[in-house]
């Protein structure tokens, strides 16, 4: 399938990728490389994007061996500051835009991103329809790769962040209808920092000031064991409460609060 996957690159000849260092974005650019394509990896940075994640894309962009613009933005949209359900799609409308527009000044006519078979499934991915306006291939999902035949894959081509944990923009942890803001998303960011160095997968769902922490099933016991170590470090963080989500990590779980 890898195979293709690169002769699908070579088709189009160049292309500009959407980039964010996950184990899908990374897999398309690895195999635009491996094409011999004009091709570069664009990675948007901003308060909704973690700084640990943008330190991993730069790590891997370098692995691979592809050149990497970093596109900084300190404003959150007003649109997707105000958090409605279809968030998703104001956020990529907003980045495909400048995707297209940074890769036409660097001489790319094709533009890329790592959704896969998957994702373009999911009814609560509002960001399909506005990439699909915009124009953006999904090369994963035209050959219906989805997300575990994308981490086989990237495990056999060599990628070191194959068995990556997935992970979603900073937004996702706050609940459709209350306001994002650098303060939520700061303490949102700092708080899975620290949790991430005792657990594999981390969630901390915020609401209003009220922290709830999800981590796998199998690491429940532990979370609830280090409660007090915890609790101490994100109330200096600046939650009020601090709880346990019992049924552990679940992605898209803030889509039940609808």
């Amino acid at each position: 399938m890898y195979k293709k996957l690169v002769e699908k690159m070579r088709e189009r000849g160049n292309v500009a990728i959407a980039f964010s260092g996950g184990v899908d974005s990374s897999l398309v650019a690895k195999s635009a490389k491996d094409a011999g394509i004009k091709c570069v990896a664009i990675t948007f940075a901003s308060p909704l994007f973690p700084k640990r994640e943008l330190e991993n894309s730069m790590k891997i962009a370098k692995e691979i061996g592809i050149k990497q613009i970093v596109l900084f933005d300190n404003d959150i949209d007003e649109k997707v500051r105000k958090n409605p359900a279809n968030r998703c799609y104001y956020c990529r409308k907003f980045g495909a835009k400048r995707l297209k527009e940074v890769a036409i000044k660097n001489g790319i006519s094709n533009f890329a991103d790592g959704m896969n078979a998957d994702d373009v499934k999911n009814p609560y991915y509002h960001g399909v329809k506005a990439s699909n306006e915009e124009g953006i291939w999904h090369p994963l999902a035209e050959l219906n790769i989805g997300k575990e035949e994308a981490r086989k894959i990237a495990r056999e081509v060599g990628l070191s962040n194959w068995n990556k944990p997935s992970n979603a923009c900073l937004a996702s942890r706050i609940p459709y209808g209350e306001e994002i803001t650098l303060e939520k998303l700061e303490m949102i960011e700092e708080g899975e920092k620290y949790l991430t160095t005792f657990f594999e997968q981390v969630r901390l769902r915020v609401y209003r000031k009220i922290a709830k922490i999800e981590v796998l099933p199998k690491d429940i016991k532990k979370a609830v064991e280090m409660r007090e170590k915890i609790v101490k470090k994100l109330r200096e963080i600046g939650f009020s409460h601090v709880s346990i989500d019992l049924e552990g990590y679940r992605e898209g779980s803030m889509n039940a609060l609808k």
